[in-house]
C-alpha cells in the first residue's frame, strides 16, 4: 500500500505548517521498519480535495480531524489513533475548550451580554466554533434566536478577521488555535477581549483509514510518542506535551453536547 499522511488542522502560519511537517518526517522515519516489512510506502502530502474527502481516503495512514465530524460524518468510517495533549490552558489529558472572544468596542463582558450582537463561526461541522458555542448559548437563548446575525467564515483565523473588520462581534475559537494566534499572529487578537470559555471536550483526534491494521495503529502511536520525546524543541513550538489514548466512547460526549442544545430548544446556532 502507498499510504498518505497530513496534519492540516493547526497550520496557523507557514512556520507552524513546516513544524507539523517535521513531526510527520520524524514519524515517517520511525515507521520505516513497519512499512518496509510490508513493502509499503508513505507520502507526506497537502490535501488537494476537501478535508472530508481526504479523511475518507482508503490510503490514509494518519491525519487529524475535529471531534464533531468524527462522531457524525466520519462515524464508523475511520479509526481513532490517538489524541494530542497540548500545553495550553484546558489541554490536560487531551481535552480542549473554546475561548469566547469579543470586540472590545462591543462593550460586552459575558456571553449573556451578546444577545442581539453579531456572531462569527468557522463551519457548521466544527465542534469548537459551532457546537460548543451553540451549547454555551442554549441556556441563554430561551428557545429563540440569540444573535442579530451570523456569519460563516470557513476557519478560526477568518472568524478573528471578521471581528477585526467589524463584521461580527463575538466568536468561539479553539483554545489551541487561539494560543498559536497569540504567539504568532497577535494582530488578530488586538482589540479583542476574552469573555469566557465553553465547556471542555476531547481534543482534535488523529485518525487513520479503516484499512490500517491494528499493528499499524500501534506503530503510529509509538512513532508519535517517540517523535515528541526526542525533539523537545519541536514539541515546545507545537505546544505538544504528548498524546493520550482516548477511547472512542469519550468522543460520543460531543453528541450529548449537541443533544442538550436541541432539548433546550436551540438546535441551530442563531
Amino acid at each position: 500500500m502507498n499510504w498518505v499522511a497530513a496534519l492540516p488542522m493547526y497550520n496557523v502560519t507557514p512556520a507552524l505548517a513546516a513544524d507539523w511537517r517535521v513531526l510527520l518526517d520524524h514519524v515517517h522515519r520511525r515507521l520505516r521498519p513497519w512499512l518496509d516489512a510490508r513493502g509499503d510506502t508513505l507520502a507526506l502530502v497537502d490535501p488537494e480535495t476537501s478535508l472530508h474527502d481526504f479523511w475518507l481516503r482508503d490510503d490514509l495512514l494518519l491525519s487529524q480531524t475535529c471531534g464533531y465530524p468524527l462522531v457524525k460524518a466520519l462515524a464508523g468510517r475511520v479509526q481513532l489513533v490517538t489524541t494530542p495533549v497540548f500545553t495550553v490552558d484546558g489541554g490536560a489529558s487531551g481535552n480542549y475548550h473554546s475561548v469566547l472572544v469579543a470586540r472590545a468596542a462591543a462593550n460586552v463582558t459575558s456571553l449573556a451580554q451578546c444577545r442581539g450582537h453579531r456572531a462569527a463561526y468557522n463551519t457548521p461541522d466544527s465542534n469548537s466554533g459551532m457546537n460548543l458555542l451553540r451549547s454555551a448559548v442554549a441556556p441563554l437563548a430561551g428557545g429563540r434566536p440569540f444573535f442579530a446575525s451570523m456569519i460563516e467564515t470557513g476557519g478560526h483565523l477568518a472568524s478573528l478577521q471578521a471581528l477585526q473588520d467589524n463584521r461580527a462581534d463575538v466568536a468561539a475559537i479553539d483554545c489551541v488555535s487561539f494560543a498559536f494566534v497569540l504567539g504568532h499572529l497577535p494582530h488578530l487578537a488586538s482589540g479583542l477581549v476574552q469573555i469566557g470559555t465553553t465547556q471542555s471536550a476531547p481534543g482534535l483526534p488523529l485518525i487513520a483509514s479503516k484499512r490500517v491494521p491494528a499493528e499499524g495503529i500501534e506503530a503510529l502511536v509509538g512513532a508519535l510518542a517517540d517523535a515528541v520525546a526526542h525533539d523537545r524543541p519541536l514539541a515546545k513550538r507545537l505546544k505538544l506535551d504528548g498524546f493520550a489514548r482516548r477511547p472512542l466512547a469519550d468522543y460520543t460526549g460531543i453528541l450529548d453536547i449537541e443533544t442538550d442544545a436541541v432539548e433546550r430548544g436551540y438546535p441551530r446556532l442563531a
